[in-house]
């Protein structure tokens, strides 16, 4: 069963999506501040974070906070692209934040309550561009 054009390209339909388009952007940007700052606490203060004795994924504080500093560096800047509707902005926030999901999950001893926040928004910006229809 086909639909005709006129329906498929309906204002609200365009509306709604371009909505959901730059909310997805506005929560990656919002994801990626948080990383920012996990990565300068980390960077700066090592005594801020308390890590549980024979961790499996133990690596220095320091190369934890360039990485989420790094992480969410690039993030602004695909959130930045999101917003101006850029073709690649949308295949790379997916892979940014299913790698930023990983990347906190990792991170999990070290923060947790921050990290679960983090990876419950990456998860709402891979659903909120993956069903973006974009016609």
């Amino acid at each position: 069963m086909s639909t005709s054009p006129d329906i498929e390209r309906h204002p609200v339909k365009q509306g709604i999506a371009g909505g959901t388009t730059f909310a997805a952007a506005i929560l990656l940007l919002v994801a990626s501040f948080l990383a920012i700052f996990q990565g300068i606490a980390a960077i700066a203060n090592d005594d801020l974070f308390v890590v549980g004795p024979k961790y499996t994924y133990e690596f220095d504080l320091t190369a934890w906070g360039w990485i989420h500093l790094i992480l969410g560096v690039i993030g602004v800047l695909v959130a930045a692209g999101l917003m101006t509707g850029a073709p690649w902005a949308r295949a790379t926030t997916i892979v940014l934040a299913a790698f930023s999901i990983v990347i906190n999950f990792l991170w999990l001893p070290q923060y947790p309550l921050w990290s679960i926040v983090v990876i419950a928004l990456d998860l709402i910006v891979i659903w909120a561009v993956a069903t973006w229809r974009n016609d």
